[in-house]
């Protein structure tokens, strides 16, 4: 079938902070490694909540952009791309919501949950509304399988694997599927077809997994079959037509552990961000002031750590022994405040020292920036053409 993909996205909001790194962007790093990944600026995404303040999108995809570059994600290893800039996100986009159901839309968990945090927001649009459908073609345009999220964005890719479901059932039947995929069958070899026939039977009229399995793997090691042989008689084997929309499996990321310098989630809105490739002496500052266990008002006074916000900073910068040092040491006020503070500066430093190297030739020349962003849009729209020839034929609609 279709090839492993990695597809994820982020709004472009700014400038990224600690946050950012410790929750999506390290977990990237890591993926392109692994997978042929995808990573797009959701500058459409953005208009859902800011449509009424667009001027700040550009400069912001361009700042995050950097921040990407900085943390480690690589262009040579990652397809890096902004979303308006491939505009089959919007034609898919249309096209699924002819058949799209709207209850499907309004029961998406974070359709309520936005509209009563973002109060001030007149979010009452089809926009935002038709967001999760939105995000629903970035992935489906590209047939990536794997997505990256966290638990409470299961629902999204839920909802994406039911679309490609739904689709695919209305429009991945061609004429004679079933004629045709007989014929097909002959390409596998007399013994093949017979062993995929027999394996189809055990799954369809007894719900064989084991025989889904060997029948799967059977496919993909006929050399005799191109994509199309092997997209219908994937169709076949488990009783739909032909596959147009990979329903696509959601890749758990662990939460991010990182918190703000107040001890709450790391969030611009709170206002105790660390940004990447901040300033050195900004980072002293900002650490140094942040506040501790309320209890320890004199430097004589013992504390707790498991009530101080800067212990959160040393489980993920410390090692075991730092954390030992500062729990016997804060406990019996054998440490100030400023000497525990002291590892976490300096873990803050360390780990930010190589973003700034790798982001100063970005800084210095913009035009790279643009260059890979050029180059990305390119592999992603032939991506996404390819999609769009196949989804326009299966519904009927052409543009020659």
């Amino acid at each position: 079938m279709y090839a492993e993909k990695v597809l994820s996205g982020m709004r472009p909001t700014g400038r990224l902070h600690l946050g950012h790194y410790h929750g999506v962007l390290a977990n990237w790093v890591k993926l392109q490694d692994r997978y042929p990944c995808l990573f797009f600026v959701a500058d459409w995404h953005a208009l859902t909540t800011a449509y009424d303040e667009p001027g700040t999108i550009t400069d912001n995809a361009r700042d995050m952009v950097v921040d990407w570059l900085a943390a480690g994600v690589d262009p040579a290893k990652a397809t890096l791309f902004v979303q308006s800039q491939v505009p089959e996100h919007a034609e898919l986009h249309l096209l699924l919501s002819m058949m799209t159901p709207l209850g499907w839309l309004e029961r998406v968990p974070t359709y309520k949950d936005q509209q009563e945090k973002l109060t001030h927001k007149d979010l009452t649009t089809y926009g935002f509304l038709g967001y999760p459908l939105l995000m629903s073609s970035d992935i489906l345009i590209y047939r990536a399988d794997k997505v990256p999220v966290g638990e409470d964005q299961i629902p999204h890719v839920e909802f994406t694997r039911e679309l490609a479901r739904r689709f695919n059932h209305l429009y991945g039947r061609e004429p004679g599927f079933e004629d045709k995929a007989r014929e097909t069958m002959k390409k596998l070899g007399g013994k093949g077809a017979k062993l995929y026939g027999e394996l189809r039977t055990r799954y369809q009229e007894k719900g064989d997994g084991e025989a889904l399995e060997q029948a799967r793997a059977l496919l993909h090691e006929a050399q005799s079959l191109s994509m199309l042989d092997r997209e219908r008689l994937f169709g076949y084997l488990e009783g739909g037509g032909k596959m147009i929309l990979v329903e696509p499996e959601a890749l758990l990321t662990e939460a991010s552990r990182m918190p703000g310098l107040d001890g709450q989630k790391m969030s611009k809105s709170y206002g105790n961000t660390i940004s990447l490739r901040e300033d050195e002496e900004s980072i002293r500052k900002k650490i140094r002031t942040m506040q501790t266990d309320p209890q320890r008002v004199r430097r004589t006074d013992p504390g707790d750590p498991d009530k101080c916000p800067v212990w959160q900073f040393h489980l993920i910068y410390s090692d075991a022994g730092v954390k030992q040092w500062v729990q016997e040491g804060c406990r019996s006020a054998g440490i100030g405040c400023l000497d525990c503070k002291q590892p976490v500066i300096e873990g803050v430093l360390k780990e930010q020292e190589p973003m700034r190297e790798r982001a100063r030739q970005y800084e210095e020349n913009p035009r790279l920036v643009k260059d890979i962003l050029a180059a990305g849009r390119e592999k992603a729209s032939a991506l996404a053409q390819e999609t769009m020839r196949d989804v326009r034929a299966a519904i009927g609609v052409s543009y020659d």
